[in-house]
């Protein structure tokens, strides 16, 4: 049972809504293009920027999500400060922390960055509003008229047209409406913060995700300095895009170069690694595999994985068994991938079998060997989009050898090229 607002509809008869000024039909060759939505506002932060699709729009709305401590409030505070120092109000409702606390975060972040004077002039155009009262909120709002607004979070927000407490699915579906409401009738763009279930998934109504344009995904591993972003949805933009940042004591910093970073500690030379080609979007990543295969001790030998998924690794193991003669089924086999990357594509499956092949015959892959292909059931390698881009990267970063499908069909030519005796 989920609790309403009761609406009421003046008006039965046709026409009625057209001419007191509703909506009515409109022909395409009647409708003029808004050139003020079509122009993006810049972040502040390139990886942000990519992962939105150039910028931001003004008027959209974007749900920011993520595990507690990942960062969210961090980026959003960062992306504050930088809309207000571009002379543009800027208005944070902060329902989860105190007016102080998030001074103290603005102090912290820009620390030593800026002179004092800058840091006067962004003061004049941050505005700060503790309310959990949603309609209280689009009041201020509607008199302030700022031109952005971060909700920290939609979760805390109640109105009181509901009984329901706040976090219920009537009262987060009826603030975020209302929120939704103002920023495109005031034309303010809208970062709302979500929270995220024991599983992953956002908290509250699966319509909340709907409702916005932009939904923003960050991840992270709580042990790792590194971030992740990546959209869901995004109706101004592609999807595939990912963006990297650092956590830092400054705040979240940009990794423009996340290729470096993820195979700069690679462990040539040591059996159960290997370099896979990914691409995230348009950008060309090459990450570590690294893999463990030792003799069970256990009735059922054990599957662990980390950024990789189980189901991938059960898959690759019976393909590397009936294929390639591995014989798996009774050792333990652990996957990892450095850095705490996640890695989702296809193309990484060379990489995840080499890998598990190399541990298993106790013989490390030739320094300078990058690896990418889809890997079948049959034991076919298979072809992935952008083999280009891929190669051109990894030579970049010294890899002198790219195998994939242009190179070898199967998985059982790469194991006898890679560890024949």
């Amino acid at each position: 049972m989920v609790e309403e607002v009761k609406t009421e509809v003046r008006g039965n008869k046709r026409g009625t809504r057209a001419t007191q000024g509703g909506s009515r039909v409109v022909k395409l060759s009647e409708v003029s293009r808004d050139v003020k939505n079509e122009v993006r506002v810049t972040t502040g932060s390139d990886e942000l920027n990519r992962v939105l699709g150039g910028g931001m729009v003004s008027g959209s709305v974007v749900l920011v999500a993520g595990e507690p401590g990942v960062g969210k409030s961090t980026l959003l505070t960062q992306l504050a400060i930088h809309v207000g120092s571009k002379t543009s109000s800027v208005l944070y409702v902060c329902g989860e922390e105190s007016v102080e606390q998030i001074k103290l975060r603005v102090e912290r972040l820009t620390r030593g960055k800026k002179e004092e004077a800058a840091l006067k002039n962004e003061a004049e155009n941050l505005y700060f509003l503790p309310e959990l009262n949603v309609d209280q909120i689009v009041m201020e709002a509607e008199a302030l008229k700022p031109t952005f607004m971060v909700v920290d979070s939609i979760q805390t927000l109640s109105t009181g047209d509901l009984t329901g407490m706040a976090g219920s699915v009537g009262q987060v579906r009826e603030s975020a409406l209302r929120l939704i409401e103002l920023a495109k009738r005031e034309n303010i763009t809208t970062f709302i913060v979500g929270h995220v279930t024991k599983e992953g998934t956002i908290a509250g109504p699966k319509v909340l995700e709907h409702m916005v344009d932009v939904v923003l995904n960050l991840t992270g591993d709580e042990d790792r300095q590194w971030r992740f972003a990546k959209t869901q949805k995004n109706r101004f933009g592609p999807i595939d895009e990912v963006g990297v940042f650092e956590m830092t004591e400054k705040g979240m910093e940009d990794v423009a170069n996340p290729s470096g970073v993820f195979v700069e500690e690679v462990q040539s030379g040591v059996p159960g690694s290997a370099v896979a080609c990914l691409m995230e979007g348009t950008r060309p990543v090459l990450v570590e595999i690294q893999a463990l295969v030792v003799e069970s001790t256990l009735a059922m030998p054990r599957r662990v994985v980390n950024g990789v998924s189980l189901n991938k690794l059960q898959v690759l193991s019976a393909v590397l068994q009936k294929r390639c003669g591995l014989s798996l089924g009774t050792r333990d086999i652990f996957v990892n991938v450095a850095g705490g990357y996640r890695v989702t594509e296809p193309a990484a499956d060379l990489a995840i079998a080499m890998a598990i092949a190399s541990s298993y015959y106790n013989k490390a892959i030739d320094p300078g060997v990058a690896l990418v292909g889809e890997v079948g059931l049959l034991g076919e390698v298979r072809r992935v989009g952008m083999v280009k881009r891929r190669k051109t990267e990894a030579k970049k970063l010294g890899f002198a050898r790219v195998i994939g499908p242009e190179e070898e069909k199967t998985a059982r030519s790469v194991v006898k090229k890679l560890f024949a005796k």
